[in-house]
């Protein structure tokens, strides 16, 4: 589903050039529950960035879905990454003037243009799945940290993307809340095939996953399966 060949990515900081991710060659295949890991600094968040399409890399070639993105122009890339990606951040990017439906509808309209009919279907069955439903009407003000990501996983997954990445999910999270966000998307996991990818600290979610990918100083040093 995902492969990356040799790729790099430098930033400019001045007049120095700070590489930050050096010859990545990562595959990985539908379905995969999987957490990148490493240090503060270690490039896991620029991987989630790149391979999810949010940056392009200096050099070299990732291809989605049989798709090189890398030669995608802006709008081209916009389009990819509604029709087939997802994302979970840690600060939940929940816009604040809408509700609870309204933020998971948003991608739907802007991204997807679905009839209404359709959306609120959509929409009703993921606030099930997440058991958001009897706060559909509430803004993200009104949550606590644990239903704001509920309802941000429930915007990630709201345009059936193939892949989901989520960037250090359950930091904000207590312990019960953290664990009930992750079998919320292992079971989303295991229903739809849909690839999960973490950029995480959390021993809870690297207990969880299926693949251990640890990142060094932007280099992969260790890519090993666990049993599930």
């Amino acid at each position: 589903m995902i492969a990356n060949e040799h790729v790099n990515k430098t930033y400019k900081m001045g007049e120095v050039d700070l590489k930050v991710i050096k010859d990545l060659n990562l595959t990985i295949e539908h379905g995969e529950f999987v957490a990148i890991v490493g240090p503060s600094g270690s490039g896991k968040s620029t991987v989630l960035n790149l391979i999810g399409c949010l940056d392009k890399p200096t050099d070299g070639k990732i291809t989605i879905e049989g798709i090189d993105v890398t030669v995608l122009n802006r709008t081209d890339l916009a389009n990819f990454r509604g029709q087939n990606i997802g994302f979970i951040f840690q600060s939940f990017n929940l816009i604040p003037v809408l509700s609870v439906y309204e933020n998971i509808e948003y991608p739907l309209i802007m991204i997807q243009n679905l009839p209404k009919d359709e959306r609120h279907k959509r929409i009703m069955k993921l606030l099930e799945d997440v058991d958001m439903l009897d706060q559909k009407d509430k803004f993200p003000d009104q949550l606590s940290g644990g239903q704001r990501q509920r309802v941000a996983i429930a915007r990630a997954l709201v345009t059936n993307p193939k892949i989901v990445f989520a960037d250090e999910p359950t930091a904000n999270l207590d312990t019960d809340t953290s664990n009930q966000i992750i079998t919320l998307m292992r079971n989303i996991q295991k229903e739809f095939n849909t690839t999960f990818i973490f950029a995480t600290h959390d021993e809870k979610i690297v207990t969880a996953v299926d693949r251990i990918i640890t990142l060094v100083d932007g280099v992969i040093t260790d890519d090993k399966r666990v049993a599930s």
